[in-house]
């Protein structure tokens, strides 16, 4: 079964956004031989729209024609304030009525919020717009994540978050495995692997898959029979990968993803260790420190203390 996303294109829409929603999916379709999704262009009217660049894009069928999707993804990007206007919104209400789910794309949750259809939602946000969102509209909860995902309602905050949007839901709808290949043709994110305290995961793409999970899933851990169900795996099957790929059982693997983690937010933030703890799993401080110190050699607060330089040298 496939699913079907209707684009709402508006006057000085996003190329860049566009191009980050629909090609991962072109991918996915792709990748797997099959037609995984299928998506319209709507405009507002009948006629071309142009996008901020200049780029003209035909829509198949006005707002009013939409018969239903499962996704309905409103895209504005410059001048959204313009789309506030009260007829506008009653098109978008009577729209949304005949779709499983809405997304707002760039400043797109801006205008769903307007109309109405955010309230008791988390949502985000372009970040230039998020004291805006967060001032004239109280009934959402705006937050400043990259993408959020609360049940029926999808958003991001522009247009490299709208690529890791749509990896995300390709994840969620196909597993990770897929969302990972997508990725790398477009070379999005890291290189394949996950660093280096962990050689030899790249050339093993269900480990891959398994370390992305892991990576995703920091602050509240999956077990290993999760990830196992997840890639369609047996537990054991997923050990004899990672040990095979990574040297490493999957508890190991998970383990160093999260001091990675860790030492990356002792090393780039002002968290303080117990924040830290929090962030990778631990609810004992004291149990993350034991286990920071024994891969890295010292504590976080010694990692993150000052060099001494010696004088003359």
């Amino acid at each position: 079964m496939h699913r079907q996303i209707a684009v709402l294109l508006f006057p000085q829409f996003s190329n860049l956004c566009l191009a980050n929603m629909v090609e991962p999916l072109r991918a996915a379709n792709t990748l797997s031989r099959k037609t995984l999704y299928q998506w319209h262009f709507i405009g507002l009217d009948a006629g071309p729209v142009l996008s901020s660049s200049g780029l003209p894009v035909t829509p198949e069928m006005a707002l009013s024609d939409l018969v239903r999707a499962d996704y309905l993804c409103v895209m504005p990007s410059y001048g959204h304030r313009e789309f506030l206007r009260a007829p506008i919104l009653r098109r978008l209400r009577a729209a949304a009525g005949r779709c499983a789910a809405l997304v707002g794309l760039d400043t797109g949750s801006l205008v769903l919020a307007a109309a109405g259809l955010m309230d008791g939602y988390r949502a985000t946000s372009h970040w230039d717009v998020l004291t805006e969102f967060e001032e004239s509209y109280p009934e959402v909860t705006v937050v400043q994540d990259r993408f959020v995902i609360d049940r029926d309602r999808l958003s991001c905050g522009g247009a490299t978050t709208t690529m890791e949007l749509m990896l995300e839901l390709i994840a969620r709808h196909h597993g990770p495995m897929l969302s990972l290949d997508v990725g790398a043709l477009f070379m999005h994110g890291e290189r394949p692997g996950v660093g280096p305290l962990l050689p030899g995961v790249a050339g093993d793409r269900v480990v891959r898959a398994a370390a992305a999970l892991m990576r995703r899933h920091l602050e509240h851990p999956l077990s290993i029979p999760e990830i196992a169900r997840h890639l369609g795996l047996s537990q054991r099957g997923l050990e004899q990968r990672c040990q095979t790929a990574a040297g490493q059982s999957p508890q190991g693997l998970y383990a160093l993803i999260r001091m990675a983690e860790a030492q990356r937010l002792v090393q780039d933030t002002p968290l303080s260790v117990a924040e830290i703890a929090g962030r990778v799993g631990y609810a004992d401080a004291s149990a993350m420190t034991r286990n920071f110190r024994r891969t890295f050699g010292l504590s976080p607060r010694a990692m993150r203390a000052p060099a001494v330089i010696t004088p003359g040298r």
